[in-house]
């Protein structure tokens, strides 16, 4: 029963998930995890991914070119996130390491914040709840919380990946005029009820005429090269006077310092933010001094059904690796596995 126990293909699982998935993983796998709600230290990273054929990782972890040399026997990296920007996707390839995510799974819970968080803004709902909390509220008035009307409203939509298409659904609703900016390809998208752009009746423009035509503007693009920053003062100023701002995206993809200028010169009326750079979000930043910003701790993804889902496919995309086979949600595909060890 011992050597049985020995032969089993060791998962080193950074941080808890769903006792459901991580019992499905126990099935075929010897299961070490990291039982914190922070990450673990570099150094108890490196010593566990040293012995692992399989690790299971969140988007906080760093999986560098040195964590992925320091790990001989590793075989596959299943990332619990859509993006794989904390992982070296080359090294990783050069490696002979699968690397797994888990896309299509959180788009329509990640769209669901997103417009939460628009609707939030434009009502000014956690500024009205704050106010009500601290006993300001005497009366009703006609100037009191005055905020921006969302029904036949501009959205203009920054990436039109599955979740940027999402938000344009929902968008529909509302009967928002829906203008887009894409990546080369991304606009075409094989047709069909969720990829087609006139679905709700949305209208590819520059980056630049979104700006100058939006009410609002909500960014579902991934962090790359071409995408970090890719709001700064320049795009902040273009923007219509009174726009409002969403990012469920990246936080890096924005310059917050510019952000912050916008917003307290009164050129934008708010922004919403999931995510931020760094995250959790400086003490010190300025952007929490405005009560015109709502923050969230990056939530995106954050209800029961998708994150169960979510931890079941990274599980999953182990299993397929382990067994031989590329993980059915592979980040890089051109890999030739490693032979185990």
């Amino acid at each position: 029963m011992r050597s049985t126990e020995a032969s089993r293909p060791f998962v080193f699982v950074t941080r808890p998930i769903a006792e459901q998935a991580l019992t499905e993983l126990a099935g075929f796998a010897r299961v070490d995890l990291w039982d914190d709600e922070m990450p673990p230290p570099r150094a108890v990273l490196l010593e566990r991914v040293a012995r692992a054929d399989a690790i299971l990782t969140l988007l906080t972890d760093r999986i560098d070119a040195a964590a992925i040399a320091a790990a001989p026997r590793l075989r596959v990296i299943s990332n619990l996130a859509v993006g794989v920007d904390n992982i070296d996707l080359d090294a990783a390839t050069r490696a002979g390491v699968a690397v797994g995510h888990t896309p299509g799974v959180l788009t329509e819970t990640t769209a669901d914040l997103a417009f939460a968080l628009l609707m939030a803004a434009a009502r000014r709902i956690v500024e009205a709840d704050s106010y009500t909390r601290q006993g300001r509220w005497r009366t009703w008035g006609p100037h009191l919380m005055l905020g921006r009307d969302v029904f036949g409203a501009t959205l203009g939509i920054v990436g039109w990946g599955a979740i940027g298409r999402a938000m344009a659904r929902r968008a529909a609703g509302f009967r928002m005029r829906v203008l887009y900016a894409a990546r080369e390809g991304k606009a075409g998208a094989k047709p069909g009820p969720h990829a087609a752009g006139k679905l709700a009746g949305a209208r590819r423009v520059s980056l630049d005429e979104l700006l100058r035509e939006s009410d609002f503007v909500s960014l579902h693009v991934p962090l790359t090269p071409e995408t970090r920053a890719m709001l700064s003062g320049r795009e902040f100023r273009a923007m219509k006077s009174g726009a409002i701002l969403i990012n469920t995206a990246r936080g890096e993809v924005i310059d917050q310092r510019a952000l912050y200028e916008a917003l307290a010169s009164g050129h934008l009326a708010a922004a919403a933010l999931d995510v931020t750079s760094p995250e959790p979000i400086a003490p010190d930043d300025p952007l929490l001094s405005l009560p015109n910003v709502i923050l969230t701790p990056h939530i995106g993804s954050a209800s029961h059904a998708t994150r169960l889902r979510m931890a079941q496919i990274a599980v999953a995309n182990i299993r397929d690796v382990l067994a031989g086979r590329l993980p059915r949600y592979c980040a890089n595909p051109a890999v030739r596995l490693r032979k185990p060890h």
